[in-house]
């Protein structure tokens, strides 16, 4: 059996990425999305599987341990992926940030790597108002997507402009069906 594909989501927040990654694992069976670990407290609203929601010294025991493929700090938060036990043939799919999804290809270079993007400052504005963030953590996310954006673009395998979600989600089903194709 072949290594399984990783697949690295990554985005700045109200692109969509939890969207659009969501849509991928429900068409197809063959993709395991690893949830990700945070210290971050849930959202109004916000589903209990959104992310494996643990206290600091738990994600902190975590890290000691190895038990992260890639972690990182966000707006005073920890967040991280967890390595991958996945032997069933999936393939995996990372929906992580920038910062995560940079370390995960350092330690996988055959990773594939997608940048979603907004499709205008305005439409991410009001994704995350919609999603609950107070108005100082949407302006910090809007400013820190400028750098993201930048950085994505120069490290990203694909950029996909999150404008019509059954297009994205089909542009970046094609990509992993043509990654399945070489690799088997």
């Amino acid at each position: 059996m072949s290594a399984p594909i990783i697949v690295v989501v990554s985005g700045p927040g109200g692109a969509g990425k939890g969207t659009i990654v969501e849509e991928l694992v429900q068409r197809d069976s063959a993709l395991w999305l690893s949830r990700s670990w945070t210290t971050r407290t849930q959202r109004d609203g916000e589903s209990s599987d959104a992310y494996v929601f643990v206290s600091r010294s738990e994600f902190e025991q975590h890290i000691a341990s190895g038990g992260f493929l890639e972690w990182t700090e966000f707006l005073g938060n920890l967040y991280g992926s967890p390595m991958p036990n996945v032997d069933d043939g999936r393939d995996i799919v990372l929906e992580i940030e920038l910062h995560g999804a940079t370390q995960v290809k350092e330690r996988h270079p055959d990773a594939i790597l997608v940048f979603v993007q907004p499709p205008s400052r305005e439409e991410q504005r009001r994704r995350l108002q919609g999603r609950g963030d107070s108005e100082q953590h949407v302006v910090e996310r809007l400013k820190k997507a400028e750098d993201e954006e930048r950085l994505g673009a120069e490290i990203a395998d694909v950029i996909v402009v999150n404008d019509d979600l059954e297009r994205a989600v089909a542009e970046i089903q094609g990509i992993i069906g043509a990654a399945r194709n070489r690799s088997r």
